[in-house]
C-alpha cells in the first residue's frame, strides 16, 4: 500500500471496441507502471477477452512495454489485435482486387 506522502499522478486507461469504449481516469502513486494501472482500472474485469500478453499497449499512440513507468496525464491505450495485415490490405487496394472471403 502506498504511503500517504507518496506523490500521486493522474492518468487515463482506454480501450475501444467496434460498438463501445472504455475510458477510466485514475489517480495512482508516482512510479506506477502501465501494467499496474491497467489492472487498477478494472478494464480486465469489464472486458475479459483482453490478454496483456497478447494485446499491445501504448501511450498516446506509441507502443510501450507493460513495465513503463507512467508520467502525469499519460493516456494508456490497450489496442485490439489487427484483423488484417495492413501491408496486404494496401496491396489489394492498389491492385484493385477485392478481398478474399
Amino acid at each position: 500500500m502506498a504511503e500517504a506522502n507518496t506523490p500521486r499522478i493522474q492518468v487515463q486507461v482506454c480501450h475501444a471496441l467496434p460498438d463501445s469504449s472504455f475510458l477510466r481516469a485514475l489517480t495512482v502513486p508516482a512510479g506506477t507502471t502501465i501494467g499496474q494501472a491497467v489492472e487498477q482500472s478494472g478494464l480486465l474485469q469489464e472486458i475479459p477477452g483482453i490478454d496483456l500478453a497478447v494485446n499491445v499497449v501504448g501511450i498516446y499512440g506509441k507502443k510501450k512495454p507493460l513495465d513503463t513507468v507512467l508520467r502525469e496525464y499519460d493516456r494508456i491505450e490497450v489496442y485490439r489485435p489487427l484483423q488484417a495485415d495492413p501491408k496486404e490490405a494496401r496491396r489489394r487496394r492498389a491492385s484493385g482486387k477485392p478481398a478474399k472471403a
